[in-house]
């Protein structure tokens, strides 16, 4: 964006969260947003290869992160990759679908965060889905993220996971349904471009210039 222009909202980050409020901001014909992103375009066919997402790692895709030298593994620094494109992190995990953990949900309520227990927040995680799981409690059926089992499971992977059953781990079929503990396989999420935000979400961002702009920082 070289000429000025103003918004009502400003955007800083077009990770999960940033995509999410920039797309639902942005259905308000009536406001301008501008969503700014440090990465580039989510244009890397691993992107939308699950098997192929490691390719990413250490690329322009990835802000290439590691801990601070961690007493308890001989001083190593551990890597971290994050996601530097839009769609942040989600564009670099496999399309894997997990929601936080509900422990840290309340942690942060009992800490001061009104309404962002998981009990609250549920509602939400619900309305987000299209999810073809059939548990009304935990999932849903009419939103714009569309959730699915994986379609590509390798034999071994039945393997593997009644090893950990016979290891002592309960089985366990949803990790975004009453607990994420035990042995089972991921949830997939639907391939985007953004890697969180459905295709109508991202036309409406598209189409709509005058609504929402992108802008690639330096």
């Amino acid at each position: 964006m070289n000429a000025r222009q103003e918004f009502d909202y400003i955007i800083v980050g077009a990770g999960s969260a940033g995509c999410v409020l920039a797309a639902r901001l942005s259905q308000d014909p009536n406001v301008r947003v501008a969503l700014v992103e440090a990465g580039g375009p989510d244009d890397a066919p691993e992107i939308n290869m699950p098997i192929a997402f490691p390719q990413l790692f250490k690329t322009k895709y990835d802000w290439d992160f590691a801990t601070e030298p961690e007493p308890a593994l001989g001083k190593r620094r551990i890597y971290l990759p994050r996601g530097r494109t839009l769609g942040g992190s989600s564009a670099i995990n496999a399309m894997i679908y997990i929601r936080g953990n509900a422990a840290d949900f309340d942690g942060w309520a009992d800490e001061g965060a009104p309404g962002w227990s998981y009990r609250e927040m549920l509602p939400y995680f619900i309305r987000s889905e299209c999810n073809e799981r059939g548990d009304p409690r935990y999932h849903g059926h009419s939103g714009p993220l569309a959730v699915q089992d994986s379609r590509s499971m390798h034999p071994l992977v039945d393997h593997l996971l009644e090893a950990g059953v016979r290891s002592g781990y309960r089985p366990n079929d949803d990790f975004n349904g009453a607990s994420q503990l035990g042995s089972g396989a991921f949830s997939s999420r639907s391939a985007t471009e953004f890697g969180v935000v459905p295709p109508p979400l991202i036309s409406t961002l598209r189409a709509n210039g005058r609504t929402c702009t992108f802008s690639r920082t330096p």
